[in-house]
C-alpha cells in the first residue's frame, strides 16, 4: 500500500513537470527573451467579465464582447461630439417651419416667452433668425443696423457677425454668403463670407428703444433681405412673421432619434466641413454620408444606450464641471462660464477643449469670437453675462436644460 501511495505521488510530480515543461516554450538558438509587459496573457478580468483568447486570438464570445463595448464607446463619444450638429439641425427644422428658407424671417415682435422652446435666450432682446439655403451662387444678405448678428453654418462654425461686432460697425450693409467650393468672381461692393455648408443660420438681436420694441422691428421689415447675386436687381419680397407666444422647438432630441437629427445633415452637406475623426466615428456606428442610416437590432441598442449615457454626461458637465478653470469665482464654485480662457473655438495651445465644447453646444445657442472677447460698447458683453449660470453644487442650474 505504501508502495503504491508513492508511486502516485510520484507521478503526480513527474505529471505536473512534464505539463509545466510542455506550457513552457522551448529554449532553441534564435529564441530571443520577451519583455514584460508586451504580451496580452490569454485571460483577463476586467470590468467586461473575464475575457479569453488562444496565442493571442480572443474567441468568439470576448470577440463579440468587446465589440459591442467599442461600438458602446464609440457611440458615446459620436453623441457629445455631435452635440453641435444635432443642436443646429433642430434650430433648422424650427425656423423652416415658418414658411420657406430664405424668403421667410421669424421675428419675436413682442419679445420671447417660455411657448418657444430655445436654448438661453432672454425676454429683453428682440430676437429675429432665418434659415439661409445656398444653391450653386452666393447670396445676399442685406442687414439692418445696430443689431448683434451671427452666422453659423450647418455644423455650428462661425462664418460672420454683422451689426455691431460685425464689420459694418453696426451701421447695417450687405453681406456676399459664399458657397462651398464657389470658384466664380465675386463682386466689389460686399462683406464677402465664405461658409462651408449650403445651410446657414442667421439669427440677430434688436433692442427695445425707450421700451418699445417698434424701432427693431421695423428696421428689420425695412432693411434685412435674402436673395441670390443674379436677383440683385430684382430682389424677392422677404415675408415677415411674429412668431411671439407660438409654441414651437428649436432644440434636438436626447434619446435614439438624436441620431436621425445628426444623420440628415450629414446627408445634406459637404462632409469636408467637419473633421476626418469624427467623420470616422459617425461612420463607425453607421452614420455615413451617401449611404443610407440602417442599424440592425443590436446596434439600436447600443445607439439607445448611448445617447442616454451621452445626454446625463453632458449634463453633468454643464452642472458640474470638473475642473477650476469653467468657475468665474473658483473658490466658491457658484458661477460658471462655458467659454474658459475666451476661446470662442475650444482650442486651447492648438487641443480641443472637449469638456468646454460640450458644454457649450449642449445648453447654449450661438458661436462668435465677439461672444468671448472684450468689445467694450459693442453688446456682447451683456451677452457673456448671460451665459453665465448656476452651478447645481450650489443652487439650480438656471439657463439651459
Amino acid at each position: 500500500m505504501k508502495n503504491t501511495t508513492q508511486l502516485t505521488a510520484l507521478s503526480l510530480v513527474l505529471a505536473a513537470t512534464l505539463s509545466t515543461e510542455a506550457a513552457q516554450p522551448p529554449k532553441m538558438k534564435m529564441t530571443t527573451p520577451i519583455p514584460e509587459g508586451i504580451e496580452t496573457p490569454n485571460r483577463l478580468e476586467t470590468h467586461l467579465g473575464t475575457l479569453t483568447s488562444f496565442d493571442a486570438v480572443p474567441d468568439k464570445k470576448t470577440t463579440q464582447k468587446v465589440y459591442d463595448d467599442l461600438d458602446l464607446r464609440r457611440a458615446t463619444e459620436a453623441f457629445l461630439d455631435a452635440l453641435p450638429i444635432a443642436s443646429m439641425s433642430a434650430m433648422e427644422k424650427g425656423v423652416r417651419s415658418f414658411g420657406p428658407v430664405n424668403v421667410t424671417a421669424a421675428l419675436f415682435e413682442n419679445q420671447m416667452d417660455s411657448k418657444s422652446l430655445w436654448l438661453t435666450p432672454n425676454t429683453v432682446s428682440i430676437y429675429q433668425v432665418c434659415w439661409v439655403e445656398l444653391g450653386n451662387e452666393p447670396m445676399v444678405i442685406e442687414t439692418p443696423p445696430k443689431v448683434l448678428g451671427i452666422v453659423d453654418d450647418a455644423w455650428f462654425h462661425y462664418v460672420v457677425d454683422f451689426g455691431n461686432a460685425g464689420p459694418d460697425r453696426g451701421q447695417g450693409g450687405k453681406f456676399l454668403l459664399v458657397p462651398p467650393g464657389y470658384k466664380g468672381e465675386l463682386p466689389d461692393g460686399y462683406h464677402v463670407a465664405r461658409t462651408e455648408t449650403y445651410g446657414n443660420w442667421v439669427v440677430w438681436r434688436g433692442f427695445p428703444v425707450n421700451g418699445s420694441t417698434k424701432p427693431a422691428v421695423d428696421a428689420t421689415k425695412v432693411m434685412f433681405r435674402v436673395y441670390p447675386l443674379s436677383q440683385k436687381d430684382n430682389p424677392p419680397k422677404m415675408n415677415f412673421i411674429n412668431v411671439s407666444g407660438t409654441e414651437h422647438n428649436t432644440i434636438h432630441r436626447m434619446d435614439y432619434e438624436y441620431w436621425n437629427e445628426v444623420n440628415e445633415t450629414i446627408q445634406a452637406e459637404p462632409a469636408t466641413g467637419i473633421s476626418p475623426e469624427l467623420r470616422g466615428r459617425l461612420a463607425s456606428i453607421g452614420i455615413e454620408k451617401g449611404k443610407p442610416f440602417n442599424p440592425d437590432a443590436r446596434m439600436k441598442k447600443i445607439l439607445t444606450e448611448a445617447a442616454k449615457v451621452g445626454s446625463v454626461t453632458a449634463q453633468a458637465l454643464a452642472a458640474r464641471p470638473r475642473s477650476e478653470i469653467f468657475y468665474v469665482y473658483p473658490s466658491k464654485r457658484v458661477w460658471t462660464n462655458p467659454l474658459p480662457g475666451g476661446h470662442y473655438d475650444f482650442l486651447e495651445n492648438g487641443a480641443t477643449m472637449l469638456d468646454a465644447r460640450i458644454d457649450m453646444h449642449f445648453y447654449a445657442t450661438g458661436i462668435t469670437p465677439a461672444m468671448a472677447a472684450r468689445n467694450v460698447g459693442v453688446g456682447y458683453q451683456s451677452e457673456a453675462v448671460g451665459r453665465f449660470r448656476f452651478s447645481t453644487i450650489s443652487g439650480p442650474l438656471v439657463l439651459g436644460r
